[in-house]
């Protein structure tokens, strides 16, 4: 079973909706790992094409980025990830920019099927971020979405 799956089958729907908005965290200082530009949109089925979710934020810090778990959960679920529940959920598809910086989306794939069992209104995604040196930064409420019918 897929992670994104089971996180489906804990909150007992999938995700859908339409825009979103954004929440930047910045790091105090240079050396500080940082997630930065989170943006999370949600477009329905329409005109034949598949339903579609898509999150990206950069990610900086000294030592570079090298991963970024991301899970999408719907806030009447009540599920408010941890940082410790955070390692077992997908994981972004991230691009170095340079060397202390890179860009990172997560799409899963969303069938029909899927979209109808969605809980309206509010999402949110939680973010864990991990740099070169493994130092981490959890961002609980990186995104949030509206989902409605």
């Amino acid at each position: 079973m897929s992670k994104r799956v089971l996180i489906t089958s804990l909150v007992g729907v999938a995700v859908v909706g339409s825009v979103a908005g954004g929440m930047a965290v910045s790091a105090s200082a240079a050396t500080e790992l940082a997630v930065e530009g989170a943006v999370a949109r949600y477009t329905p089925a329409s005109g034949g094409k598949a339903p579609s979710l898509t999150f990206t934020a950069d990610v900086r810090g000294s030592s570079g980025a090298k991963s970024l778990n991301v899970v999408a959960w719907p806030k009447s679920s009540k599920l408010d990830p941890t940082e410790r529940e955070m390692a077992d959920v997908d994981r972004a598809t991230c691009k170095k920019v340079d060397a202390q910086k890179a860009t990172c989306v997560y799409a899963p794939p969303i069938s029909e099927k899927e979209a109808r069992e969605l809980a309206e209104g509010t999402w949110y995604v939680s973010v864990l971020a991990t740099a070169g040196d493994g130092a981490t930064r959890f961002v609980p409420r990186a995104a949030s979405f509206e989902v409605t019918r």
